[in-house]
C-alpha cells in the first residue's frame, strides 16, 4: 500500500477552510486531519485545493494550427497543450473537437477524429500528465456537422456536446455591429465579401439549424452524455435549451438567459478570462455581474489555462458573499457534478487525490505542485 502525507496546508474544502492535513492511499483521499503534523510533506501554510476541472477549451487548436493554414504535428500539439494545461492547475480537462466546417474555416472531415486518436494514443504511452476527455463543439448551422459527428459514434471519451451557432444577429452576436468587427473588419473581408459571407451564414442556419439540434440531442440523451447550450439571448433560447436536456448553459449572452438558465437547474459557464479582464472580448455581459447576482456556477479557461485558477482568486476578493471555497467549487466540483464525474472535484475521504499546492500572498496565485491520483505530474 502506498501513502502520502500533506501536512501544515490551509486544505480548501467545499464549505470552509481547515488548517490541517490530508492522507493520500492508493491514489485516493484516505484522511483529512485538522490541526497541526510532524510528518509527510510539509506544505508551508499554502493552499491545498482539489484538481480543477476543465469543460471548455479550444487551447489544443491553438497549437494544432499556430497560423492560418498551418497544421502542427498532433501529439506534438498534444504534449505542448497538456503541458500548459497540467502546470496551471487542471487535472482532469475537456479538449473541444469542433464538429462541422464551413467556407470560414474548420477542419476536413477525419481531422478531428485522427486528433481524438492522437490523444489517447498519448494517454496510452503514459505521455499525458492531466486526464483527457472530449467535448465535441457542434456548429449546427454547418451542413455537414452531422457527418462529422458520425465518426465519434462509438467513442466514449466522448462526455460533453454543446450545440452552437455563430450566425449573424442572435445569441454570440445579436447585433450586426459585433459580428461586422468579428468577421469584416479583423479579417480584412470587402463589403461584397462580407455580405455574401453573412447571406450564406444565414441561409445555412436557418435550413439546419433546429434540425441539427434536435438530432444531436436526442443523439446524446440516448448515449448518456451531458449536453450544452451556447450563447442563449433569451428566454425562448433557454426554453428550446430545457427540451433538449441541456444540464450545461455556456456563456449566456444576457443576464435574462442566465438567470433562467440557473433557475431552469442548469449550471451556468462563464469564460474565466472574462472575469480576470472584467468584462466579455466580444461585447457581452460581465461574468462578474452573473457572481454578484448568485448564477454564476461554473467557469471555463477559455483561451486562457491559468486564468481558471486565477479567476477564483478574484472571485473571492472581489465579490460580496462568493467565498474561496465558493469560488474553488467553481472550477472543480461543480463542473465535475455537471458532468457526472462524481469520483473528484473535492478533497472528501474515498476520492481521487487530484490535488493542487497553491501559493497565495496576493496577486496572481502560484502553483506549487500538482498530482493527479496520487502521482504528482507538475
Amino acid at each position: 500500500m502506498s501513502e502520502q502525507i500533506f501536512s501544515n496546508a490551509r486544505i480548501v474544502l467545499e464549505d470552509r477552510i481547515v488548517d490541517g492535513s490530508v492522507v493520500i492511499r492508493n491514489g485516493r483521499i484516505a484522511a483529512i486531519d485538522e490541526g497541526s503534523s510532524r510528518s509527510g510533506e510539509d506544505c508551508g501554510g499554502d493552499y491545498l485545493i482539489p484538481g480543477l476541472v476543465e469543460l471548455h477549451t479550444d487551447h489544443l487548436e491553438s497549437h494544432y494550427s499556430p497560423r492560418p493554414g498551418v497544421r502542427w504535428h498532433m501529439t506534438s500539439a498534444i504534449q505542448a497543450h497538456d503541458a500548459q494545461i497540467v502546470t496551471s492547475g487542471i487535472t482532469t480537462v475537456f479538449d473541444c473537437l469542433r464538429m462541422g466546417s464551413d467556407e470560414d474555416g474548420g477542419f476536413d472531415k477525419g481531422e478531428m477524429r485522427d486528433m481524438a486518436d492522437a490523444i489517447q494514443a498519448a494517454e496510452r504511452d503514459d505521455r499525458l500528465r492531466a486526464e483527457h476527455l472530449i467535448h465535441l463543439r457542434c456548429e449546427v448551422a454547418s451542413d455537414n456537422v452531422l457527418e462529422h459527428f458520425a465518426d465519434f459514434e462509438n467513442d466514449p471519451h466522448v462526455r460533453l456536446v454543446s450545440l452552437m451557432d455563430h450566425s449573424p444577429g442572435q445569441r454570440q452576436f445579436q447585433t450586426m455591429e459585433q459580428y461586422t468587427l468579428y468577421y469584416k473588419t479583423k479579417r480584412g473581408l470587402t463589403d461584397e465579401q462580407f455580405a455574401r459571407f453573412v447571406e450564406i451564414r444565414l441561409s445555412l442556419s436557418e435550413r439546419y439549424s433546429a434540425l441539427h439540434r434536435d438530432t444531436l440531442a436526442r443523439s446524446c440523451a440516448e448515449r448518456g452524455i451531458t449536453v450544452a447550450s451556447h450563447d442563449d439571448a433569451t428566454l425562448a433560447h433557454v426554453e428550446e435549451a430545457k427540451g433538449h436536456g441541456v444540464k450545461l448553459a455556456e456563456f449566456p449572452t444576457s443576464i435574462e438567459a442566465a438567470e433562467a438558465s440557473h433557475q431552469s437547474g442548469m449550471s451556468v459557464l462563464m469564460g474565466a478570462p472574462n472575469v480576470v479582464r472584467g468584462k466579455s472580448h466580444s461585447g457581452n455581459i460581465a461574468a462578474r455581474d452573473l457572481a454578484k447576482r448568485g448564477v454564476l456556477d461554473v467557469l471555463s479557461s477559455d483561451y486562457v489555462p491559468l486564468s481558471l485558477l486565477h479567476a477564483s482568486f478574484v472571485l473571492a476578493d472581489e465579490i460580496d458573499g462568493i467565498s474561496l471555497p465558493q469560488a474553488v467549487a467553481m472550477v472543480t466540483a461543480t463542473p465535475a457534478r455537471t458532468v457526472s464525474l462524481d469520483d473528484r472535484g473535492r478533497i472528501a475521504t474515498g476520492l481521487r487525490a487530484d490535488l493542487v499546492r497553491v501559493r497565495r500572498d496576493e496577486g496572481v496565485p502560484v502553483i506549487r505542485a500538482v498530482w493527479r491520483e496520487g502521482r504528482r505530474v507538475a
